[in-house]
């Protein structure tokens, strides 16, 4: 796991918990606020095994709505390959500050577009079961999702 992107041993976890645990980490971007956006996910196992890996274009969109429809593709990936069991941890890695501390319950969600991911979000959750946590991470720690969404953006805009 050396290269720039795959590398988790920033996350100390016990080895138990890290058996159960899937590892994503996810990434919006919009070109222009609002302007072409694209989304990328990455699914890792405990092993650091790529599970999944994609970039799409999604039309125009904001920055943030981009940000959580990247996290809504993940988990829409997980439920349809139903690898998650009641006992898995799902650790999702954002470099957007706004999303990870919307999600967490720290900030309030005031604009009605999020309020509406959100509940896209929750109910995702609830149906792959296990037990979902985001966390924040600075952008070079998340380089493969977002060299997923420029690749796509770059391919729609060319």
């Amino acid at each position: 796991m050396g290269s720039s992107f795959g590398d988790l041993s920033f996350l100390a976890a016990p080895a138990e918990k890290v058996k159960e645990t899937l590892f994503v980490f996810t990434d919006g971007g919009a070109r222009g606020n609002p302007g072409p956006a694209a989304v990328g996910f990455v699914i890792k196992n405990a092993r650091g095994q790529t599970l999944a890996s994609q970039g799409k274009t999604i039309g125009i969109a904001t920055n943030n709505i981009a940000e959580y429809q990247a996290i809504i593709e993940a988990l829409v990936w997980i439920k349809k390959n139903s690898i998650v069991t009641e006992r898995k941890l799902i650790e999702v890695f954002v470099d957007s500050k706004l999303a990870a501390n919307q999600l967490n319950g720290l900030f309030k969600i005031k604009n009605k577009n999020l309020r509406e991911k959100v509940v896209s979000v929750r109910q995702l959750e609830r149906t792959i079961g296990g037990n979902v946590i985001y966390h924040f991470i600075p952008r070079q720690k998340n380089r493969l999702a977002d060299s997923l969404v420029n690749q796509a953006l770059d391919k729609k805009i060319r």
